[in-house]
């Protein structure tokens, strides 16, 4: 297996964007990455896109060759890989496999969503559709309710707080107050977020990641060849896949994320690091109690002390681990089948050293953490500063 590096990136702004249509979003965040790579079209040997629902959401199948052809690339195999809310970072998982296996040196790895071109009920019950619809969402059973009950549960079992969740939200949101890209570059409080219309209890508003339009892309190549393109490389140190039942009543325990656990231990191993060898990590807070779950889970820290090490900034930006600096899904936005490439692209900029007010100090490995549904798949990669 060859060594894999990223050589380039490029990402659209997130939001509700009406105005871009998804081959638009695509095709900006592509031609971003390409030129940020230094590659020609001609290069360019095969793409992957991460989408989780464009025949749902704007009755488009066939998603990848739509957007390869309109970026001038017509020419190129494109597939499209679909995972949940982990359509993005298993997209990035079979560019690396392409990659690392010798079968194409150059790959265009993408993802994008658009989530907005349904009504807000609609896109939630696609979002949904992620679930175990058999057993879960034809008794009624929204993805709220099945995250508030793994809150509840956690809450109950380790002694998690309502503040501690609050604080999720405070933290990240006061990240993408730094982020030129994110869809709610603001920050907020913990009384604010407390006081938010309940969804599903204990989950409030503002305990939700967003519905949101964006396209994020990314350039791979053989560590070998990086010396022919004007790219900064980073390079891709390792990959874990995990996954776990798609219905929560069938799982050991509803407070821990099994599908993440499995990725992580087997990142971790091929890379040969430790979870304390991490200097940052964008985790999967498609709502605040995920990012709690999901911290320990990786191995930050022990199982129940998640909430309490959020509440005693042990999470925040230069601090024990530095988690979603470009402020997750919760506050960047959530355009589904982009984020696990979103999340590459801000794990570039930190090794990069250019993440501007968010940067990470010396920061040498970064960690990304894409899942899909309530868990029943889950992706995380390892990510190296160039040397």
């Amino acid at each position: 297996m060859r060594d894999v590096a990223i050589i380039g990136v490029g990402e659209t702004k997130i939001g509700e964007l009406w105005d871009r249509s998804l081959r638009e979003l695509g095709i900006e965040a592509g031609l971003k990455a390409i030129q940020d790579a230094g590659v020609r079209g001609e290069d360019v040997e095969r793409m992957y896109i991460g989408n989780m629902s464009a025949g749902k959401l704007i009755d488009q199948e066939h998603v990848a060759p739509l957007i390869a052809d309109y970026a001038g690339l017509s020419h190129i195999p494109s597939t499209r890989i679909e995972s949940g809310g982990a359509s993005g970072g298993m997209a990035l998982s079979e560019a690396y496999k392409a990659v690392a296996s010798g079968m194409n040196d150059i790959v265009v790895v993408g993802g994008a969503e658009k989530m907005t071109d349904v009504g807000e009920d609609e896109a939630k019950k696609i979002l949904s559709s992620t679930a175990d619809q058999e057993w879960e969402t034809v008794f009624g059973a929204t993805f709220e309710s099945l995250y508030a009950m793994m809150a509840r549960y956690h809450m109950d079992k380790y002694g998690t707080t309502r503040e501690q969740l609050a604080q999720v939200a405070v933290k990240n949101h006061s990240n993408a107050a730094k982020n030129p890209n994110a869809q709610f570059p603001r920050e907020t409080n913990k009384d604010f977020v407390m006081k938010a219309p309940v969804v599903s209890d204990p989950l409030g508003m503002f305990d939700c990641a967003p519905l949101s339009d964006g396209g994020a892309a990314v350039v791979l190549c053989p560590v070998e060849r990086v010396d022919e393109f004007e790219g900064e490389p980073v390079e891709i140190v390792s990959m874990g896949e995990g996954g776990d039942t798609m219905a929560v009543h069938e799982r050991e325990e509803i407070g821990t994320l099994k599908a993440t656990q499995r990725a992580a231990e087997m990142a971790y191993e091929r890379a040969g690091l430790k979870p304390e060898e991490i200097d940052f990590a964008e985790v999967h807070d498609n709502f605040t109690i995920t990012e709690i779950m999901a911290i320990e889970d990786l191995g930050f820290f022990e199982k129940g002390e998640g909430g309490k090490a959020t509440e005693e900034g042990k999470t925040e930006l230069n601090s024990e681990i530095s988690i979603n600096t470009s402020g997750g899904l919760k506050a960047k936005g959530r355009p589904v089948g982009a984020v696990g490439i979103n999340q590459a692209i801000e794990a570039v900029h930190q090794l990069r050293g250019d993440a501007g007010q968010r940067q990470v100090e010396d920061a040498e490995y970064g960690l990304t953490h894409n899942m899909g549904g309530t868990g029943a798949s889950a992706v995380v990669h390892i990510f190296g500063r160039w040397s």
